[in-house]
């Protein structure tokens, strides 16, 4: 990935956001299979409610219905600054009154069941909807038993707040109940899991706060990897921003954890116990338990799909898209979602048309706060290669560059900022 990297203006983001369906907006000739076609969207974050909208954008003939149990939306993106104290769970929730005045059906319940060969999907209430393509978009689910002690006992003292929420509150107030000089320890997966830098973004706003209120405190991350994504960014901001507040102890350093003793707060590694005031333990993750529990996801935990259609290579008419997906080069994020999600809506009218869908292109951008004022990005744009992968295009994109002024770093604070307001508004109006 090259790091000859130019911040883009908001102009250049928002065309860049369009890259993946380009037209879009455009709703396509009316066609006899479209108008009575039935499509149900399982899942109310960044995939599912992008591709209800752009159902329905790209054709407005078409029934679209959206399942989701939750009446409101906490996102992860941005849900870290709950811990610095920059803002409130609010500043990140959001309803579905914008679906709902497009035209979209918009559901409360759980989808429990799959029937893919009646092509129905049965409800907690006991309804089964029909459809004609079925487009799942359900996020991710803690992989049980993956951490010796950690359960759902484990979770209410050391929380994961990977889904956004109470958890997130929780780990917010016991950082307040902390006593300065008390150690944060942070334990982060293997890959594949959702969001790949946000780890890191988490430590350095939780130091940011311990740094104003708590400074002779410590943030101790234990990583299952030896690397990791903006690594020598977030480095850098960290000597910058929090000098000697910040230790990472990578896999072969011993940062791999093992177990948990949650009675006694410890975080278990391979070769020793340690202690923590705070414990923020990001367990392994799998695909998200609807996927599960139908038999969409491979040995791994994962969902294959079609790279150009996301549809499941183990369930005819059924898509999926977001953090559950295999999806190549992409990174697990809001981002991608959302662009997988517009493909996908794209390549399901052509299928109802019974036209062969365009080839697709994806895109990735993923900001990450180190402090109000200090962010650091990374870009790329994606396409499906000559193996039937999704592969990264070459020089397609690039992370911020290294060394940069204070400035810029505030400018791409405000970037982020900005990518925030523009992608929420694009999926909820």
């Amino acid at each position: 990935m090259t790091t000859d990297f130019q911040l883009p203006s908001r102009r250049d983001l928002l065309k860049l956001a369009g890259m993946t369906v380009a037209g879009s907006m455009v709703p396509l000739p009316a066609a006899a299979s479209l108008n009575a076609a039935r499509v149900v969207v399982v899942g109310g974050g960044f995939g599912g409610s992008t591709c209800a909208r752009y159902l329905r954008r790209l054709a407005p003939q078409v029934s679209v219905t959206l399942v989701e149990q939750s009446q409101r939306i906490v996102t992860c993106p941005f849900s870290n600054n709950v811990l610095a104290g920059f803002g409130d769970l609010a500043a990140v929730t959001h309803n579905f009154d914008g679906l709902r005045r497009d035209g979209i059906k918009v559901v409360q319940a759980r989808a429990q069941e799959i029937d893919a060969d009646r092509r129905t999907v049965r409800l907690d209430d006991g309804v089964a909807l029909p459809f004609d393509r079925l487009v799942l978009s359900p996020g991710i689910a803690i992989k049980s038993n993956s951490l010796s002690g950690y359960d759902a006992a484990a979770e209410q003292s050391m929380p994961h707040a990977w889904k956004a929420g109470p958890q997130t509150l929780l780990l917010r107030r016991q950082l307040e109940s902390m006593d300065d000089g008390g150690v944060v320890v942070i334990t982060a997966p293997a890959s594949p899991y959702r969001c790949p830098p946000a780890p890191y973004e988490r430590a350095s706003l939780i130091a940011n706060y311990l740094s104003r209120f708590k400074p002779r405190s410590k943030v101790l991350i234990l990583d299952q990897k030896d690397s990791f994504s903006k690594a020598g960014l977030f480095r850098e901001g960290w000597n910058r921003l929090y000098p000697g507040m910040i230790e990472w102890v990578g896999f072969s350093m011993g940062g791999n954890v093992v177990a948990v003793d949650a009675p006694r707060m410890l975080v278990i590694t391979d070769f020793e116990e340690v202690a923590a005031d705070v414990a923020n333990v990001v367990p392994p993750q799998r695909c998200g338990n609807l996927a599960w529990n139908s038999g969409l996801a491979n040995s791994a935990g994962w969902c294959e799909v079609n790279p150009r259609t996301f549809e499941s290579v183990v369930a005819p008419f059924v898509h999926i898209v977001g953090d559950s997906v295999l999806a190549g080069a992409m990174p697990k994020s809001g981002f991608s979602a959302s662009s997988q999600a517009k493909v996908c809506a794209r390549a399901i009218v052509g299928l109802l048309r019974d036209e062969e869908p365009p080839d697709p292109v994806l895109i990735n951008t993923c900001y990450s706060l180190l402090s109000r004022e200090y962010a650091i990005s990374v870009a790329a744009v994606y396409r499906v290669d000559d193996t039937n992968e999704i592969a990264q295009v070459p020089e397609s994109g690039g992370v911020s560059p290294a060394n940069a002024s204070d400035d810029f770093r505030k400018l791409e604070a405000e970037y982020a900022r900005g990518w925030y307001a523009s992608i929420t508004s694009d999926m909820y109006g």
